[in-house]
């Protein structure tokens, strides 16, 4: 009788196990596949933010250029993403290239004096 009273509680939580397992797996083998497909050339994230290039890769380790010049060695567990190029955006419907221009706000010239009067 106890049986049938913790059975869908057991049912429950076996399937809650098994679909969290499964997601676990997905994520691991994502980073596996990420791992195995790195080259050199290409721009990554690691774990700790780094944006760097990859220069050499090794079976455990990758050599990252984090600036011009600069090559650090890193495991290859630290590589968390590859940063993809957004060419979209880059280039306009025509083709051509497009520059962004910063906007500068400004704010009124006017000097206000100690007593509250504002002095053009």
């Amino acid at each position: 009788m106890d049986l049938v009273i913790f059975l869908p509680l057991l049912i429950v939580m076996g399937a809650f196990m098994f679909f969290a397992s499964r997601r676990q797996r997905k994520a691991m083998q994502a980073t596996i596949d990420l791992h195995n497909s790195l080259q050199i050339g290409d721009r990554v994230h690691t774990t700790s933010g780094l944006q760097a290039t990859i220069t050499g890769i090794t079976d455990d380790n990758v050599d990252l250029e984090i600036a011009p010049g600069v090559v650090t060695t890193w495991m290859k567990l630290a590589v968390r993403d590859r940063i993809e190029e957004d060419t979209d955006s880059d280039s306009d419907a025509d083709g051509s290239t497009s520059t962004s221009a910063a906007t500068e706000l400004t704010e009124s010239t006017g000097v206000t004096d100690t007593d509250g009067l504002k002095k053009d």
